[in-house]
């Protein structure tokens, strides 16, 4: 009687460890970036986050992703690659709206100080589908993040699936994944180096 009880809680305290460790996989990457989005929300000042690096996570976790089609791993992992997906793109949406607020109040400071009152204050939009390479990654809408990753995406998937049958394929595809994350670091550095300071970064 005392076997099986025993037997039955260290069971239950396995599970409450695989529950824990699962937890922790799923949200443990993006726990970093929370003081991150708060700093920049109270502050409203963005220079100091390269939204490079949600750039580096956002195509990592997709062909991690994609990855899974040909290479099974376990369920929390794929969830990791969700949630890191939409933190990236919650990240993406406060600086692009900060930088915009930052953008035209510096205009409108311009137009003061030149007593333009009466001209309407206007910032040149960079969108997307204007594929200017100068302004890559440096869009004035959401929007515009929102439908690169979507075509990214898309053209992954496609060949993705024309490949699929090709063990070198997706043995790349995995490569090609881990190694995009393992340069996580390289934007935020190379920010870092042009402002001469990490104010800014948390």
């Amino acid at each position: 009687m005392e076997d099986e009880v025993f037997e039955h809680v260290v069971s239950a305290f396995g599970t409450l460890v695989s529950w824990v460790a699962a937890g922790a996989i799923m949200f443990g990457g993006v726990v970093p970036y929370i003081p991150q989005y708060r700093d920049i929300r109270q502050t409203q000042k963005a220079e100091g986050f390269s939204t490079y690096v949600c750039l580096v996570l956002l195509v990592a976790n997709i062909l991690r992703i994609l990855f899974r089609f040909g290479r099974y791993y376990e369920m929390p992992l794929l969830w990791q690659s969700i949630i890191m997906i939409g933190t990236m793109l919650v990240m993406l949406n406060l600086c692009t709206n900060v930088r915009m607020a930052t953008d035209l109040s510096t205009k409108r400071r311009s137009f003061l100080a030149t007593d333009s009152k009466d001209e309407e204050v206007r910032i040149p939009k960079r969108l997307f589908l204007d594929f200017d390479w100068t302004y890559f990654w440096s869009w004035s809408r959401f929007m515009d993040y929102v439908q690169c990753v979507l075509a990214f995406t898309l053209m992954a998937a496609y060949i993705t699936y024309l490949l699929l049958d090709s063990a070198l394929f997706v043995e790349t595809l995995g490569f090609l994944a881990v190694f995009t994350e393992a340069m996580l670091g390289t934007p935020q550095l190379y920010c870092n180096y042009q402002n001469k300071s990490t104010e800014g970064m948390r």
